[in-house]
């Protein structure tokens, strides 16, 4: 046995790749997100637009073909400067490795985020998981975060949805060269 294959055999949770979607991984992102709970199970059609059209603003996880996780974004037509996060998902086998983070900042050193000095999402009260994550981002990336309502339960939500916060954690220029 090689040393390679001993690596991967003997270390499996450090084998991980992050890559850009294609349009034949969308059924696959939404069977993984559909295992991650709160997250909001959206059509099948929606991830293979995502990981068609938003592929560059887009991070799939991977390990011996396995999607593990997932992000989606994009870039606002009206705000070059930001990339708006709309989905975070880890599987629970990949849970507590810090990928989350990984793909987040995997993200931030591509191209397409090259004039990106903030980042954007939207996260209920009550999701701890996604608050921690993008706190302990912020953190590490020397960022600010703000929050305050934004998709508001009886307004925009039908009563149906708990109010989102919009979260937005400022990037210093400095701290984004140096992750790239």
């Amino acid at each position: 046995m090689s040393k390679q294959n001993l690596t991967l055999h003997t270390n499996p949770k450090g084998m991980l790749a992050l890559r850009m979607p294609s349009t034949a991984d969308g059924s696959e992102v939404w069977k993984l997100v559909s295992e991650c709970p709160p997250l909001d199970q959206n059509s099948m059609y929606m991830n293979v637009v995502q990981c068609d059209h938003f592929a560059q603003t887009c991070v799939i996880a991977e390990r011996d073909g396995q999607i593990l996780g997932w992000v989606s974004g994009h870039i606002p037509p009206d705000s070059p400067d930001t990339v708006f996060v709309w989905q975070v998902a880890v599987h629970d086998d990949a849970r507590g490795l810090g990928l989350g983070k990984r793909m987040l900042k995997s993200l931030l050193e591509r191209p397409a985020c090259a004039k990106v000095t903030k980042l954007e999402t939207t996260i209920t009260k009550s999701n701890a998981a996604s608050w921690g994550l993008f706190k302990s981002f912020a953190r590490d990336m020397g960022g600010e975060l703000t929050d305050a309502p934004h998709y508001e339960r009886e307004e925009h939500l039908d009563g149906q949805h708990a109010t989102e916060h919009l979260v937005t954690i400022s990037l210093p220029r400095k701290k984004l060269r140096s992750v790239a």
